[in-house]
């Protein structure tokens, strides 16, 4: 599985692509972070931030975007910019047809750490260790971006089965 990771922002928009299975050993593909001034009107900005992604998507070509799910902050100003930054995000993947799973920051900080209290450090130390790197990637969207990922990989078997589970007791349920 191949799983573009989105750590969103209007400023720093982190982006990161893994392949691999869960119980195996992952792979990083690229890493890096699309850039906005922040002294821009939003509209050029989320321009900025399609282009960039649209970048991603045609370069590695990934079979599902991963995207942080956007939590309540107490800064609304940084949720706005957050948010919309993630719909260009989910949006680049939906034009394609492809996947979009949103994880929220402690999923994602559990998933790789442990602790869904981690700290940025932390995660930028996993990360580091579990793709086998020689430094953690800078700045830390672009780590959380690489995390999104891992996360994802490592979730997705037991969400599918999950969800079928759901599923085939729902079909179970109805009348015929």
């Amino acid at each position: 599985m191949r799983v573009l990771g989105v750590d969103p922002g209007l400023t720093r928009c982190g982006v990161g692509v893994v392949e691999g299975v869960a119980g195996r050993p992952l792979t990083m593909l690229g890493v890096g972070v699309v850039r906005t001034p922040a002294d821009a009107d939003t509209g050029p900005r989320l321009v900025g931030i399609e282009r960039g992604i649209e970048e991603w998507l045609d370069r590695y070509e990934p079979e599902l975007v991963a995207v942080e799910r956007v939590f309540s902050q107490h800064n609304v100003r940084t949720v706005m910019g957050t948010a919309q930054a993630s719909a260009v995000a989910i949006l680049c993947a939906a034009r394609r047809g492809l996947p979009v799973a949103l994880h929220t920051p402690s999923e994602v900080k559990a998933a790789v750490t442990g602790s869904g209290r981690a700290d940025k450090a932390q995660v930028g130390a996993m990360v580091t260790r579990l793709l086998r790197l020689s430094a953690p990637p800078k700045p830390a969207d672009a780590a959380d971006a690489l995390a999104l990922a891992i996360c994802h990989i490592w979730r997705a078997p037991a969400q599918n089965r999950l969800q079928q589970a759901v599923a085939l007791h729902a079909s179970k349920g109805r009348p015929s």
